[in-house]
């Protein structure tokens, strides 16, 4: 599976999704841009906590071109321990109450592995699921994303973020992926969900070969007839291989996006928006002259 000779660029497929009775049709990739309210990211931690940071944050990521807001209140970097629900949700209902109010033009996507957190978030606006754990951490979350009729982001993780870097091992980490998702995408179906996006979770249970050999193969992914998401944003697959800090990984993050979208990708999750809508535009051009 993972040899298999693909064409290059991979062909952007278009796609749409039913966000709680809002049509959102897409015929080229899309920006989701990341708003962090917890303190310990592994960027950002700390910078969005208040009501003007958040505002100013959400604006800034819209007028660049993010289209999608992912907002999440949990650290998933490697080694962060889980926080009480009651912690979480404390995090998130101010943020996602502000983005919804002032900036009604966005989808809110919002990124946890909670069944009660997920529920209460679209009820009060948001528009997408994002689930780290894709749906391995609460049991209940398939059903819960049926019944409440949102898009899911279904990503792959080995392990938990506090030990999902210990020893990550695979028999062939692109083989194991797709016969995960395959296995997933089903039980989904099943449960009634009918807008999947998946996430193959670059930096989740992954070593520096495992996220450069999946990035490689991400158009493999494409069989699986979901869009596919890339999550690269100042990852340590930059700056290990670069020598570098997340600080000074947005040249590194360009490259890697770019790369991304040659081979499939329909969405990119980022920091910086301007520079991923840049790299969209670009190899869209670039689709147009092949």
């Amino acid at each position: 599976m993972s040899k298999e000779i693909v064409s290059y660029p991979a062909p952007f497929i278009p796609f749409s999704l039913n966000c709680r009775g809002r049509l959102f049709a897409v015929d080229k990739p899309v920006v989701m841009g990341i708003l962090n309210v917890s303190p310990d990211s592994f960027f950002d931690g700390g910078k969005f906590t208040e009501e003007s940071s958040i505002l100013e944050k959400a604006g800034e990521l819209i007028a660049e071109g993010a289209q999608i807001i992912d907002i999440g209140a949990v650290s998933s970097k490697p080694g962060a321990p889980f926080i009480s629900e009651e912690e979480e949700w404390k995090r998130l209902a101010t943020a996602l109450e502000l983005v919804v109010s002032h900036y009604p033009e966005a989808l809110v996507s919002i990124d946890t592995w909670r069944v009660a957190i997920a529920r209460k978030a679209v009820e009060s606006g948001a528009h997408i699921i994002n689930d780290i754990s894709g749906g391995q951490f609460d049991p209940e979350m398939y059903s819960t994303v049926a019944s409440l009729g949102v898009p899911y982001i279904l990503m792959h993780i080995q392990g938990t973020p506090e030990n999902m870097q210990q020893n990550p091992s695979y028999t062939d980490v692109v083989s194991d992926v797709f016969h995960y998702f395959s296995e997933r995408i089903d039980h989904c179906r099943q449960a009634g969900i009918k807008d999947l996006i998946i996430d193959p979770g670059f930096g989740f249970g992954k070593t520096l070969e495992h996220n450069y050999r999946l990035l490689s193969h991400l158009s493999t992914f494409q069989a699986l007839g979901c869009p596919l998401l890339a999550g690269v944003s100042r990852k340590s697959m930059i700056n290990k291989a670069l020598g570098i800090t997340a600080a000074d990984a947005l040249n590194g993050t360009t490259v890697l996006n770019t790369l991304a979208l040659m081979h499939g990708a329909a969405l990119l999750r980022v920091h910086d928006a301007r520079e991923a809508r840049e790299a969209v535009q670009l190899t869209q051009q670039y689709r147009l002259a092949v």
